[in-house]
């Protein structure tokens, strides 16, 4: 019998996770006294009852102390962020060109909200499914069916992520047709102009060590000096606009969107899109979740709530300081504005730290939104097979193989806008808000959804429908009015 002192008191009102030392992956709820009913294992499939497994609970040591390793609530935080604000973050300005200031910012706001509800949402019924993934949550409310579009939806969405972040890394350093790299203002002309050379380089060197790592906890401390990287971004274009202003220098901005042509709808029917796309993480929600030290959902939604803060400030800094400082000629991918003179002392510099600094932001995103893809990728074709991180071969072979894909990508879509525009509009509205709403209704009997969550489910379903048909038909209709 094991001492006394090996456990540690639990509060009344709680639930944590009891789990093997040895197999964390395996799980179950102790709700609080006051609930009436506890779930124990996931539901047997193709079931005629409503039986669930009982799992052998000698086996489930009511140990918190020393169990469960991993990451404290801070590298959770930075993982989850570092998920959020990637290459999103330099098209907002341009949504915001469109939206106009007031409009912007309140979508701004919205989405973040809306994106933490489904992010508890998801958290919630995970742990009462005992699913760790999202497809596996989605299996249990739905079926296997749509556990492969949700799969399917996750490696279009990623994949597409990681091709814009190839994109902007390649347009940023080699330059484009309009615009001069951070090479060619350096060193002048010579192999670096050719953008395909520059990003299989920068892939090679940088990008395939960090992504074969295996466990997305390894990934904190790249994802903490991504977050700085972002926030130094946001801190040079904020201090750089506001100087500007005081100056005068500044033009008035759009304070509401243009709705005088039928170009200018399109492209404020295909911005909202591309806003919704802004805070979409709930990939990697389970991955981080599972590897989160003494994990409970109350610290996962402490992580939740912690990040849409700081994605919120982030996210309007940039928009407001990106749109102020280049208005009307603001860029899809506003980076690219950054290679003429700002019209302030030691603009040069602020260039190169701005460009620079944010290169590095995404080389240091990029393995955290590839290990959600690979996992997707590998829960999809080798179903059933023992996980990533006990395979090596299997793990290095899925990375090489979806790298290669990745850059043959980057190297046929034209921008970024091209690219968000669609994700946005089918799979990132998906993953952020239709599958978790349709999760929480159809698991509804076992996560006691009170009727006010039942009420929001049902209107961001009702809202990521309606933008995701909105988008499509305006995307198809733009694409056809271009050719």
């Amino acid at each position: 019998m094991s001492n006394r002192n090996e456990y540690s008191s639990l509060p009344i009102s709680s639930y944590v996770e009891l789990q093997r030392q040895n197999e964390s992956s395996k799980s179950l709820r102790i709700p609080s006294f006051d609930e009436t009913e506890v779930y124990l294992g996931s539901k047997i499939e193709d079931s005629e009852d409503d039986e669930y497994m009982e799992p052998d609970i000698d086996n489930y040591p009511l140990v918190m102390v020393g169990s469960n390793k991993g990451s404290g609530i801070p590298g959770a935080v930075f993982n989850l962020t570092t998920t959020v604000i990637g290459a999103g973050i330099m098209a907002l300005p341009a949504t915001m060109k469109v939206l106009g200031l007031v409009l912007g910012i309140i979508l701004i706001i919205l989405m973040g909200i809306l994106s933490e509800i489904s992010v508890e949402l998801l958290v919630r019924f995970s742990v009462l499914c005992n699913a760790s993934s999202y497809g596996e949550v989605v299996q249990h409310a739905m079926g296997k069916p749509v556990r492969i579009l949700s799969e399917i939806c996750i490696i279009v969405n990623n994949a597409g992520v990681l091709v814009v972040y190839l994109i902007i890394m390649g347009d940023v350093m080699s330059g484009s047709s309009h615009h001069m790299g951070v090479f060619d203002q350096l060193m002048g002309n010579g192999a670096w102009d050719q953008r395909k050379i520059v990003v299989l380089v920068v892939m090679v060197v940088f990008l395939a060590p960090l992504c074969s790592l295996d466990k997305i906890d390894s990934l904190s401390l790249t994802s903490a000096a991504s977050v700085a990287l972002a926030v130094l971004f946001v801190v040079v274009a904020f201090t750089v606009a506001f100087i500007k202003l005081v100056e005068g220098k500044i033009d008035s901005p759009r304070m509401a969107p243009d709705l005088s042509s039928k170009t200018a709808i399109l492209d404020f029917l295909v911005a909202i899109p591309i806003m919704t796309n802004a805070f979409v993480c709930q990939f990697n929600v389970q991955p981080i979740y599972n590897e989160l030290e003494q994990r409970s959902p109350q610290k996962m939604n402490t992580v939740g709530r912690y990040t849409t803060v700081l994605c919120i400030i982030v996210y309007a800094s940039t928009s407001i300081s990106g749109y102020l400082l280049f208005g009307k000629d603001t860029e899809a991918d506003v980076l690219t504005n950054f290679d003429k003179d700002l019209g302030i002392r030691y603009s040069s510099v602020l260039n190169y730290v701005v460009r620079i600094g944010y290169i590095l932001h995404l080389i240091l995103v990029f393995p955290v939104i590839h290990f959600s893809l690979r996992q997707t990728v590998d829960a999809l074709l080798f179903e059933g097979s023992p996980p990533l991180s006990e395979s090596k071969k299997r793990s290095l072979g899925l990375t090489a193989v979806l790298l290669v894909l990745i850059y043959i990508g980057s190297t046929m879509i034209p921008n970024i806008w091209t690219a968000f525009k669609f994700t946005g509009a089918t799979t990132a509205v998906s993953l952020g808000f239709i599958f978790p709403s349709l999760i929480s209704l159809r698991l509804r009997h076992l996560g006691d959804l009170s009727n006010g969550e039942w009420v929001l489910s049902w209107l961001m379903l009702v809202l990521a429908v309606t933008v995701s048909i909105v988008g499509v038909v305006s995307n198809v209709y733009s694409l056809e009015s271009n050719s």
